[in-house]
């Protein structure tokens, strides 16, 4: 079955919450990126401008890539009203997929920009091969699956459904049904739906009995406490075959909220599995690095979900809430030049430290930190200032065309 598609183009998609984290899912392998479209999207922290918008379609052409833009709330009235401007503004950028959820917002992209490509979002519970089909009669092109289905389910609506479907393949997981959350609302005021989500889902919880007011029970999984809500982070790069046999048009990454460093490491790792897969056919193996260079982005432990079966209790067992991380992103490495290289800082570091190059083809590449110079070549003690611009010893050579990513171990606490 797998020699058959082989030549099929199966899309990564990377999250991008600005224009620098685009830049890198588009260096480290992505085929494509997804952004969000102002206030009308699921991000709220991470709605690009139209004139960011503007920005971000000229990287992705310039690259020869991919970008679809998130209108995926579910709007009011008032904001019903306010989208047709935004609309018709977005158009003349000419993005390659709109992700919308609400039917409401839906008609209206379909009324003012009628040539852009709709993509269902995965809020809209798409469950089954009727409803894609149902999506297709309308005039969408591509499903994004709800990430409550198994990879054989999801298989079927790809067979099935007559559109494109897109899968959840890593990131973080919502404990409400395809994420339709009142819980931030309710407890803050603060619509997961409108995309400011405040996560009470990852607060810790006690038990109060109806009769005794005031008294809290907890309810222990271990000395910490527990997390009664909170699902683990998606990871199916152990399913790579299986995907690539569900014949998914696109595998999408989560993470618009987080770091370059993990947009980049992540898509990285799944473009060489994919390309792995693709090219070896049923002699295809997992190599075991691609999991360890996982385990190395912040995160929280993994769970493969609904993908083979219904997730039980060891998917939402926790030690904590908070996520794992053991390395730190630490610098952009911009150029190399008169036995020096030049970094833009971004997490401290220091001379006797070792950074660690991460190259988009899965090489990495130790640099020691013998000594870090300002930009006048005088030496420091530390590089400590955001977006300080420092330079370090190096006397081998480097491709730095494009801009690559360094990464320090995080301190042990």
């Amino acid at each position: 079955m797998m020699e058959t598609i082989k030549e099929k183009k199966i899309e990564i998609l990377a999250p991008a919450g600005d224009l620098e984290k685009l830049r890198f899912a588009y260096i480290y392998g992505a085929d494509a990126a997804y952004v969000g479209g102002g206030d009308f999207s699921l991000r709220a922290v991470s709605g690009m401008d139209l004139d960011m918008l503007a920005a971000a379609r000229q990287i992705a052409a310039s690259m020869g890539k991919k970008l679809y833009v998130a209108v995926n709330i579910f709007a009011d009235n008032e904001e019903i009203r306010r989208l047709p401007d935004f609309l018709r503004t977005l158009a003349e950028l000419h993005p390659d997929g709109l992700i919308v959820s609400d039917p409401g917002v839906f008609s209206v992209c379909r009324e003012h920009c009628p040539q852009i490509p709709l993509h269902i979002s995965t809020q809209a519970n798409n469950t089954n091969w009727r409803s894609a089909r149902f999506w297709q009669e309308q005039g969408a092109s591509r499903i994004v699956l709800a990430r409550e289905l198994s990879l054989r389910e999801g298989a079927e609506i790809s067979a099935l459904g007559g559109l494109e479907t897109e899968v959840f393949v890593h990131g973080a997981i919502c404990i409400s049904y395809s994420g339709r959350c009142l819980l931030s609302c309710y407890f803050n005021q603060r619509s997961a739906n409108k995309g400011d989500c405040t996560h009470p889902c990852r607060w810790k919880y006690s038990l109060m009995e109806e009769t005794r007011p005031g008294v809290y029970l907890p309810v222990f999984e271990d000395a910490q406490g527990t997390y009664i809500m909170n699902s683990k982070d998606l990871c199916l790069i152990d399913r790579v075959p299986e995907l690539v046999r569900g014949a998914f048009s696109s595998w999408k990454i989560e993470g618009r909220n987080k770091s370059a460093y993990y947009v980049a490491n992540t898509v990285r790792i799944y473009r060489q599995a994919l390309d792995c897969c693709l090219r070896e056919g049923e002699e295809y193996r997992a190599r075991p690095a691609w999991r360890e260079e996982l385990e190395k982005i912040s995160h929280r432990e993994y769970t493969e979900n609904f993908a083979l079966q219904e997730p039980g209790e060891k998917d939402f067992r926790y030690q904590s809430s908070q996520n794992s991380r053991v390395w730190d992103f630490a610098a952009i490495l911009h150029d190399c030049k008169d036995g020096r290289l030049w970094l833009e800082q971004r997490n401290y570091f220091q001379p006797g430290d070792h950074l660690e190059l991460i190259l988009p083809d899965g090489r990495n590449l130790l640099l020691p930190v013998p000594a870090i110079y300002d930009e006048e070549g005088q030496p420091l003690e530390a590089a400590r200032h955001p977006k300080q611009r420092v330079s370090i010893p190096y006397s081998g050579k480097l491709d730095c065309s494009q801009p690559l990513i360094c990464r320090r171990q995080a301190a042990q606490e």
